[in-house]
């Protein structure tokens, strides 16, 4: 491991956009293929489910592995396998997505069916808390290329169920952005504020700053992706006079073909620009970098160097939903880290 590597291991830092099924690996597919297939599949098979060239083969691959999620043991699983690796990188806070409208859909959108596949991932949480230190919320994402009444199903589900668990955070809105804007659930963003809930919006991943416009102007605090948003100057001026945080993906980004390479990305430029930007690893198992190697690229692909690195620390846990003595805390440990 070189100095780099280490320093990047030692960073305390949060993970915001990092979708708990998109953390999979062939290896754990195998096990749940061996747990429900009549036919388990050899890790070979499982990792064919992992080639694909554009977006829509990887939305196609991520339906193909979350469909061996079958029970509150299989989650609980993954989950658990997840806050172990989080907790190797040096990560000390995460925000994960649930995609919880695809598991209504796996189950005919019964609501009923979701309460005891949410306790396997609390089970995962607590021991997590408890072993490694690590603390993680919900996001509950819909997927905005379903009905706006199926995604209504998810964000009350996330305000239903907050009243009893104070890990559930806040909504999001995945999925297609070719098929569907933020526009159509502008009222449900303002249910889900007002019922406490924080907003976050996939937007400018496969389409233009317009997208990414909408999406804030439906509510949402923090913007996935916003690959495009460096399209439009006067957009980029007012992400940073309103300090909107980006969660940035650009191995993602690279995978799905939508940016040429790492290299090519904007987040040295969104960060010149003085905007907060977070680094992020979206699906890892998918896309084949964790946290920790989207912040080793940053600095070999982009010339981060470890004082601009220790920055993007930073912007992680500022722009976490933590509490702020929470924040104060772990931006002290930050800053002693050499």
């Amino acid at each position: 491991m070189t100095e780099t590597e280490s320093f990047i291991r030692r960073l305390p830092k949060a993970e915001l956009h990092l979708h708990l099924e998109g953390t999979i690996t062939p290896a754990t597919l195998k096990d749940l293929s061996a747990r429900h297939d009549a036919r388990p599949l050899t890790l070979r098979e499982a990792k064919a489910y992992y080639l694909f060239d554009n977006f829509t083969g990887f939305i196609e691959a991520f339906k193909a592995v979350t469909r061996r999620l079958i029970d509150p043991e299989d989650y609980e699983l993954v989950a658990w396998r997840m806050m172990q690796h989080l907790a190797k990188q040096g990560i000390v806070h995460a925000e994960v997505f649930i995609s919880v409208g695809v598991i209504y859909m796996w189950r005919n959108f019964d609501p009923r069916a979701f309460e005891p596949i949410f306790a396997g991932l609390e089970r995962a949480r607590e021991r997590a808390a408890r072993e490694l230190g690590l603390s993680i919320y919900w996001i509950f994402d819909a997927v905005r290329h379903f009905t706006v009444e199926e995604a209504e199903r998810v964000f009350r589900k996330a305000a239903e169920m907050r009243r009893d668990y104070s890990s559930i955070i806040g909504i999001g809105l995945g999925g297609d952005e070719r098929l569907s804007g933020s526009e159509p659930f502008r009222a449900l963003y303002a249910e889900a504020r007002d019922a406490g809930l924080r907003l976050t919006n996939h937007a400018g991943e496969t389409t233009g700053p317009e997208a990414i416009r909408e999406a804030l102007s439906i509510g949402s605090e923090r913007i996935g992706h916003a690959l495009s948003a460096v399209r439009d100057f006067y957009l980029l001026q007012d992400l940073k006079e309103r300090e909107v945080p980006l969660e940035l993906n650009p191995t993602s980004n690279v995978r799905t073909g939508v940016c040429a390479s790492f290299a090519e990305h904007p987040l040295r430029r969104y960060f010149d620009a003085g905007l907060l930007v977070t680094l992020n690893s979206d699906d890892p198992a998918f896309f084949g970098s964790d946290l920790a190697n989207e912040y080793l690229l940053a600095h070999t692909q982009q010339a981060f160097s470890c004082d601009e690195l220790r920055q993007l620390a930073s912007n992680s846990i500022r722009a976490s939903f933590l509490p702020d003595p929470d924040k104060a805390a772990w931006l002290s440990k930050i800053d002693s880290i050499r």
